[in-house]
């Protein structure tokens, strides 16, 4: 039997509910809730079978709260029904390209990609508002009605959402910021992949929230690094200090499954010799004959020869770098220097004097550049002022763009050239450039996702004086004209290149009203809702609505053909095909049906006849007994 799409979202309660009653049945009941029946929970039972881990309201606990919290939480986990309308005319290479550029409220957003991208993405880097007191914040709480809306457009977006200065004059001041970060974050935990990362770039005010709200979210044994950058340069001001950094606090999704950073090997460093032995080539001379601080690391103590005869040791008990079996080991491959100095740190074993011979270990460059070297945590080359000046040599008067350099440096350290990059802030889209960018240079096939709020441009500002209305307006220049520099920076490598982005816009669902509450419907209107479709929708929204709830990639390769006169769509290798022509015949539905796609969708007033409507599922029983069929 033809199974109904619901063309919304999940409700992640029902969800939760669900796990709880496959561990404990008796505690999940069925209630009645606006005149519709749907699971709940007995919390007498619940805490009975949990009576020994209970907290009550009045016990304390280790946690993080504020006003309005479990309002979040709710935010996060309702469901919407919502879409995400293509955009052909606006987009670069739409039939080919596998980058997606999407406008509109990053949280609804989310909550249309959760599904479809849930542990898919290898890495997600936002910069979100820093709370300064002028920054502007999402209002989730409000939103207009389309007649409001045309009446006044500064600071909504197309939807209708707010944006407001959250001042710090704000008795809620980082009430607000929380409140609007955290359903965000919470619902793109479950998009990273089990071996991916979160980057969030922060400054000092509300760094200290950030970091016991990700431990939260994320786990504190997740957190990788707290990562200092020095964002501008020396000025006077600051009311005490001269503000000069920010922050990019680091997460893995699990940090069990996640691979260790890695950066390239500065060669400068390494002297090119010839020795005897298996490891030759250049080598770096490095002074490791014990560990700083003298801290104990499991090494061990012991004397060793020098080439005259002298017995040294390290001094005030410190243990040596390795033990003495891997010591004898290292110096037989030829990787122990020893260098007659009169300011060793070692002793001699017999006297107890300072020795006159120091330890050396070589590194060698073909071993390091394979194996990398760990990023530190302090970053002192990539300063904001990179990143307006770069966007501004594109023709684009913008001042707060991130430094590509930055951009570059951390997807660069995630050695993986194949994975899907988020940013739900993407502001200029320096994100997206950083990815086109990489790719061009190590032959690689990332995909980005950018998202962005289609924030009005203030009037008085440079870039709406040339013509920009909005940030997304922006953000798709610059990915257009970064792509243009660097295929003609690179012409013999980039031909290939991925240069192209789908742009997708936020909106109310493509379906009626009437869908999602068919009972409400009555008998006289029945003829004239029967398509259940709003009048401005087309089949390639239609489609897309589809993926989503579906879970095929909003990338996917798009296919557009005809069987006897009838139009369908084949998506990701016929993985879906869907057809929403109307007067359907049963020759059509054998030719998609003899495609034995994974899924076939149909609208249900498509069929030419009710016989048509019913040969529909024998016919697909006959040639694809295995299609999925869905209808809307």
């Amino acid at each position: 039997m033809s199974e109904k799409l619901t063309m919304s979202t999940k409700d992640l309660t029902q969800e939760n509910i669900k796990k709880i009653r496959e561990l404990f049945p008796n505690a999940v009941t069925e209630c009645v809730e606006d005149g519709k029946t749907a699971l709940g929970i007995d919390f007498d039972i619940l805490k009975q079978e949990l009576s020994n881990e209970i907290i009550d309201d009045k016990k304390e606990r280790y946690q993080m709260t504020w006003p309005d919290k479990k309002k979040s939480i709710l935010l996060a986990n309702q469901k919407i029904n919502a879409t995400l309308r293509p955009v052909k005319e606006e987009s670069v290479d739409f039939d080919n390209t596998q980058n997606l550029y999407i406008e509109g409220d990053n949280l609804d957003v989310l909550k249309l990609l959760r599904e479809t991208y849930l542990g898919k993405v290898k890495m997600i880097y936002i910069d979100p508002p820093y709370n300064t007191g002028n920054d502007f914040i999402y209002n989730d709480e409000y939103a207009m009605n389309s007649e409001a809306y045309t009446d006044r457009t500064d600071y909504y977006d197309e939807q209708g959402n707010r944006l407001e200065k959250n001042l710090d004059s704000n008795g809620r001041f980082h009430t607000d910021w929380l409140n609007m970060i955290y359903p965000r974050l919470k619902i793109a935990r479950d998009i990273i992949a089990e071996d991916g990362v979160i980057f969030i770039s922060i400054d000092s005010c509300e760094v200290s929230n950030l970091i016991k709200l990700c431990d939260e979210l994320l786990g504190e044994k997740n957190r990788i690094s707290f990562v200092t950058r020095v964002a501008k340069t020396a000025s006077n001001m600051g009311e005490y200090f001269a503000e000069s950094l920010d922050y990019v606090i680091c997460y893995a999704k699990n940090i069990n499954k996640l691979p260790h950073f890695k950066v390239e090997v500065d060669s400068s460093l390494y002297k090119k010799v010839e020795i005897e032995g298996i490891h030759k080539g250049e080598y770096f001379r490095d002074d490791v004959a014990f560990f700083q601080s003298g801290l104990k690391h499991g090494g061990s103590r012991y004397p060793i020869v020098c080439p005259d005869g002298q017995k040294v040791n390290t001094p005030d008990n410190k243990p040596w770098r390795a033990n003495e079996e891997t010591f004898n080991k290292w110096k037989k491959e030829g990787r122990i220097v020893f260098k007659k100095t009169n300011t060793s740190p070692l002793i001699d074993e017999e006297t107890g004097e300072k020795a006159h011979w120091n330890l050396y270990t070589k590194s060698y460059l073909i071993e390091r550049q394979e194996n990398g070297t760990q990023p530190r945590n302090i970053l002192n080359d990539y300063i904001n002022r990179r990143g307006a000046d770069l966007i501004k040599t594109f023709g684009i008067p913008f001042d707060f763009a991130k430094p590509l350099e930055l951009m570059v440096f951390l997807i660069k350290i995630l050695n993986d050239k194949n994975g899907i990059i988020l940013d739900f802030f993407s502001g200029s889209a320096t994100t997206a450039h950083a990815v086109m960018q990489l790719n061009a240079e190590d032959n690689g096939n990332r995909r980005f996702i950018m998202v962005q709020l289609p924030e009005v441009c203030d009037e008085k500002s440079e870039a709406y004086k040339v013509g920009y209305e909005n940030i997304c307006e922006i953000g798709k220049e610059r990915i257009c004209r970064a792509a243009k520099k660097i295929k003609d920076e690179n012409p013999l490598t980039t031909q290939d290149l991925d240069t192209g982005f789908r742009v997708l816009k936020l909106d109310s669902s493509n379906m009626n009203d009437v869908y999602y509450n068919p009972s409400e419907l009555e008998q006289n209107l029945l003829d004239v809702t029967v398509d259940n479709i709003k009048h401005d929708r087309n089949d390639l929204d239609l489609l897309f609505q589809v993926m989503l709830e579906l879970g095929v990639l909003l990338s996917s390769k798009i296919e557009e053909k005809n069987a006897n006169g009838t139009k369908y769509y084949c998506v990701n290798d016929n993985d879906l095909v869907a057809c929403f022509d109307m007067n359907l015949t049963n020759d059509a539905i054998v030719e998609i049906a003899k495609l034995q796609p994974l899924y076939a969708v149909f609208k249900n007033s498509s069929f030419g006849s009710d016989s048509v409507g019913i040969n529909n599922e024998q016919i697909f029983k006959t040639y694809s007994p295995s299609t999925v069929i869905k209808v809307l």
